[in-house]
């Protein structure tokens, strides 16, 4: 099992390498200027035979969470792949735990990422992560910058 688990209070503009192995590197970057405190671990480290990444982060927002909109966008090699727009949070009847948390406080949580299931062909990937506290997408509480190199096909 390939992972790497870190915190830190994040030096903006540095890249934080996540890990490698013979099939794939992926490493992150924060989008804007400001310190986060942020640990994000991903298991396993590979394209190849595997239904579901385990992830688990670890996340000091500075703001509250009262309405959180996701905007996840994948490029491939270059080419925009992907554009996804999902609410998570909209101050009502919130199905996420990260719904309603205040400024300072400390989320820890544990999900599956499923497109692993995706037969990702070989190549660069950029994957964009904005998280926004207001509908029209113009406060944005963390943005994270992913790159994701798949080193051999499946096929």
């Amino acid at each position: 099992m390939f992972g790497l688990l870190f915190f830190i209070l994040f030096t903006p503009g540095a890249s934080e390498f996540l890990c490698t192995s013979s099939d794939l590197e992926m490493s992150y970057t924060f989008c804007d200027s400001t310190p986060h405190a942020f640990r994000f671990n991903l298991t396993p480290c590979s394209t190849m035979n595997k239904p579901v990444w385990k992830a688990a982060l670890t996340w000091i927002p500075r703001s509250d969470i009262i309405f959180l909109k996701i905007v996840f966008t994948v490029w491939y090699n270059g080419a925009k792949a992907l554009h996804w727009k999902k609410v998570l949070c909209s101050g009502a009847d919130d199905e996420y735990a990260v719904c309603g948390m205040l400024k300072g406080e400390t989320i820890a949580t544990t999900f599956d990422i499923k497109g692993a299931r995706i037969e990702f062909p070989k190549g660069n990937y950029r994957i964009i992560l904005q998280g926004f506290s207001d509908e029209s997408e113009n406060n944005m509480v963390v943005c994270l910058d992913f790159t994701m190199i798949v080193k051999q096909d499946i096929f």
